[in-house]
């Protein structure tokens, strides 16, 4: 099991791929409407990638590649887990959202996506929406997370909020002993809109909650809506908490961090939350600290598009899909305790397992 990506040069693309098992990377680029997007296609053996895109103002390309790799082979083990027969894949756009996001840019890259003949769904990610999908449908079919009003799904946030928070109950019983979260001190780090979602389910049963984000507006519009505390970014982690749930980017869950975390338990949106899979996750349990794996409990918004996806969404269908996520993280759990291993490489195992096993399926025919 690889523990982190190193640093990915132009020479060493290949190997980061092979080292990682992704099938497929795709540069796109149109110089005169300035696009810049990496897709990436990590597994297809329980049928075609599905994975968001993402548009980000990256620092360097090769933090972009890395990234990209790293959601999309993320995607595989969510999908597998969470009972989906899709694979694992994932989009980045380079650039900055708020500058040069636009119609004939959303277009242009689902040409892109279009080229790849269905073996790369896309869907939104962070700085997307379905106004943006709905951009990317006019060129390729192989889209989802499109308006309601246009026959799709909308948007997949309160889903991925929602078995977030169912995941954290299953985290909270095996705790506590109960999954009531009333009264427990919450620190959510990010006010996106998962988060956004996340926040008012806690507020509903009566959790104390503590909010951070990189951008004031979005605290001061969580503020005006919600009885929570907001807390500096900077000093979050050594808070007195019960629950820490990052839901902005990944790998807040590092050297400097975990040290300083007061919490029992870790349960969050964000995706790759540990720097260092192997290492973190082991740093995690040693502390005591239960965490419930990003890609089991955030699996939620990838259900409800993959419904959308397969031609008959059924809203109640996917919560009752997404409620799943309770029973399997108890299974987690369990299956870490027995085999004294972290959650992480438990949930990791469990993924590998239905991927393995429906594989050969597959080769029987």
């Amino acid at each position: 099991m690889i523990d982190t990506l190193p640093k990915v040069k132009n020479s060493e693309i290949f190997s980061a791929m092979a080292d990682l098992e992704h099938e497929q990377l795709v540069f796109c680029h149109d110089e005169a409407i300035g696009l810049k997007a990496i897709i990436a296609v990590h597994n297809t053996v329980l049928g075609p990638a599905m994975g968001g895109t993402r548009m980000w103002n990256y620092q360097s390309e090769e933090e972009a590649v890395k990234d990209v790799l790293r959601l999309s082979r993320g995607m595989t083990f969510k999908n597998a887990i969470a009972g989906l027969n899709i694979g694992g894949g994932k989009a980045v756009i380079i650039g900055d959202a708020k500058k040069i996001k636009n119609e004939a840019l959303m277009r242009r890259f689902g040409k892109f996506v279009h080229s790849l003949n269905g073996k790369y769904w896309t869907a939104e990610d962070v700085n997307m929406n379905a106004r943006d999908m709905e951009y990317v449908n006019m060129e390729t079919p192989y889209v989802t997370g499109i308006p309601e009003s246009m026959g799709g799904s909308g948007d997949p946030s309160p889903v991925t909020a929602y078995g977030v928070y169912i995941g954290m109950k299953a985290s909270a019983k095996k705790a506590w002993g109960s999954d009531s979260l009333e009264g427990k001190k919450v620190v959510v780090q990010g006010a996106g809109h998962v988060g956004t979602y996340l926040i008012e389910q806690l507020v509903k049963e009566g959790a104390k909650v503590f909010v951070s984000d990189i951008f004031e507006d979005k605290l001061a519009a969580v503020k005006e809506k919600f009885d929570v505390t907001i807390v500096d970014a900077d000093n979050l982690y050594a808070m007195d908490m019960d629950i820490y749930a990052p839901c902005a980017l990944g790998a807040t869950l590092n050297d400097q961090t975990i040290p300083q975390l007061k919490c029992a338990i870790v349960a969050g949106a964000a995706n790759n939350q540990l720097d260092e899979e192997i290492t973190h996750a082991k740093m995690l349990k040693e502390r005591g600290i239960i965490y419930a794996p990003d890609f089991l409990i955030n699996s939620g918004g990838i259900t409800n598009v993959y419904y959308e996806q397969q031609g008959n969404y059924n809203r109640q269908r996917v919560y009752e899909q997404t409620e799943r996520i309770y029973e399997v993280c108890q299974e987690v759990l369990q299956y870490a305790d027995d085999h004294h291993t972290t959650t992480h490489e438990a949930a990791l195992q469990l993924a590998l397992n239905r991927i393995n096993d429906v594989g050969k399926v597959k080769l029987a025919y």
